[in-house]
């Protein structure tokens, strides 16, 4: 089992290791060493042979240790404020079962890489650049909600999943999420799933990219708390009693999941129909869009601490408009790949009159690393310069 992540993650764990330098004078040891210290090794000795047996279950250990076994749920028992209805009983059962269960066991784990498109994909030749020499780590899914892609790379040939129409910000979006989610569900090696978009490119090579996800234990899911009319002032009463609006979250509708979460994602009901029923544009006087609040505040509900709160999508809010700024060919350039690829810090501003900016480190594993492994919202006309500058901006 552990053989394809210790073959592929070698050198990216030889970066992380802590060197430890003994400094000062030495004095020949006695003969016989104090037996306290023999006592000590043994105990460690113990302890890293068990972890390593016996894979952590808190929250706090898997979060440094990253076994595959490793369960974020097992939390003491959180006792609720009011009597729960049958299906949120049910639901909180079935939620907690996936969560206690170990992942599928895997000797080829793989990351599933699924595309929400109008159509056809502009970057599929980037993609395939990407992706060569490593067919058996990924597989590729395609959701076209428009017209039927024109495919130019063999690693998305066949690769078309049923798809159906997609309206921006309505519950269609998260039904193509789950329709992708289903399909590579399907595969019991697929372990990550990654949310892409027509518009999104790789900001690392495979390798970088594949370690990153499958030696962490949380998914990439970014959430956080917005008072403001373009977050808390999208909820509506109507969700209650089963969704409170101190739970109620924003986020990039991007994402990379665990398999469990994703399993989860299949599960529920109860919460999806709250959303489809009461998370719509024009709705109440409020302009709610459920692929930017039904997952961030589902698992802040049910696993919190099993989320990043950030995307491994960067994309750029600066301009201060409706959309986020968009790439054409003179703007890509290695500086500019460079400068996305070195982030190591996300930020989240409030959309009330404060506007509030909260900054916090992108934690991989307790260690600061870069956040982003994807970058979107890249026009068709720079696909050439990104081929010219992929091998570059890629080093590592």
């Amino acid at each position: 089992m552990l053989l394809p992540y210790l073959k592929t993650g070698r050198a990216w764990l030889q970066g992380t290791r802590d060197i430890l330098i003994m400094s000062g004078s030495r004095r020949r040891p006695h003969l016989k060493r104090p037996v306290w210290i023999i006592v000590l090794v043994s105990l460690v000795s113990i302890f890293l042979i068990g972890a390593y047996v016996y894979p952590p279950r808190s929250s706090a250990a898997c979060y440094f240790f990253t076994s595959s076994g490793c369960t974020i749920f097992e939390q003491p028992p959180v006792i609720p404020s009011r009597e729960l209805t049958d299906e949120e009983t049910a639901s909180q059962v079935v939620f907690e079962e996936i969560l206690k269960k170990a992942p599928t066991q895997s000797k080829n784990p793989k990351i599933a890489f699924m595309f929400l498109t109008p159509g056809t994909l502009p970057f599929e030749k980037l993609w395939d650049k990407f992706f060569h020499g490593h067919e058996d780590r990924f597989s590729v899914y395609v959701h076209a909600s428009r017209e039927k892609p024109v495919h130019v790379s063999r690693n998305f040939v066949g690769r078309d999943i049923h798809s159906d129409k997609v309206a921006w910000g309505k519950i269609s979006m998260v039904d193509a999420e789950k329709r992708l989610l289903a399909h590579a569900l399907l595969d019991p090696d697929n372990q990550q799933f990654v949310l892409l978009s027509d518009s999104c490119v790789p900001l690392h090579n495979f390798d970088y990219v594949y370690n990153y996800l499958m030696f962490t234990n949380v998914s990439f899911i970014d959430c956080f708390e917005d008072p403001g009319p373009h977050g808390n002032g999208r909820y509506s009463e109507h969700m209650m009693p089963e969704v409170e609006k101190k739970y109620f979250r924003k986020a990039s509708q991007w994402f990379s999941m665990k398999r469990q979460h994703a399993i989860i994602v299949m599960a529920d009901s109860l919460y999806y129909r709250k959303f489809k029923l009461f998370c719509k544009p024009n709705m109440d006087g409020r302009n709610c869009y459920a692929d930017e609040h039904y997952l961030p505040t589902l698992f802040r509900m049910i696993d919190p601490v099993g989320i990043a709160n950030w995307s491994v999508t960067h994309v750029d809010w600066s301009e201060g408009k409706w959309h986020p700024k968009a790439y054409r060919s003179q703007d890509v350039t290695y500086e500019l790949l460079k400068n996305i690829t070195s982030i190591d810090e996300n930020m989240h501003v409030t959309s009330d009159s404060k506007k509030t900016v909260t900054v916090k480190p992108c934690l991989w594993n307790g260690m600061k690393r870069p956040c982003y492994l994807f970058a979107r919202k890249f026009y068709p006309e720079t696909l050439d310069r990104l081929l010219f500058l992929f091998s570059n901006y890629t080093t590592v």
